[in-house]
């Protein structure tokens, strides 16, 4: 049969239709994501659709599309200066600033979560250690 499907190759098209791996395609599947890790701050149009949204909800009441609403403000952004742009970019600027020190305490956390009880176990030994050397050191000293 020229040109026929064989039943192999419908499994295989069967199976990528269905998101299903046929193993030879990922390898270790997705990483979960960290409940506790700070969420990326909103761009300067984010900041911009936040206010732009509510007044427009106040012009438009009938309108419940969000891609009309999208695209409203697409057009708006686009025909703004950059003065007018410029308190959504300061403010998207401070959040950007907040972020960033999240993320130090919160890479702080992981790596001193990891660490700590390894660096706690480690001195205490380093101590005791130290203890001991001296108390046998000075005992040697007693008995001779």
């Amino acid at each position: 049969m020229k040109g026929g499907k064989s039943k192999a190759d419908s499994t295989k098209t069967d199976a990528r239709l269905k998101g299903k791996s046929t193993g030879a395609g990922k390898r270790g599947g997705k990483k979960e994501k960290d409940p506790n890790k700070p969420k990326r701050p909103p761009s300067a149009f984010f900041v911009f659709m936040e206010e732009f949204r509510k007044q427009f909800k106040e012009a438009h009441p009938e309108n419940r599309s969000v891609s009309v609403v999208g695209k409203a403000a697409g057009e708006k952004w686009k025909s703004m200066t950059a003065a007018e742009k410029a308190p959504f970019v300061a403010k998207s600027e401070k959040r950007k600033a907040e972020y960033n020190k999240k993320m130090q305490t919160y890479n702080r956390k992981l790596a001193g979560g990891a660490n700590e009880a390894e660096d706690d176990e480690s001195d205490k030994s380093k101590s005791e250690v130290h203890d001991e050397e001296e108390e046998e050191g000075s005992g040697e000293d007693d008995e001779e």
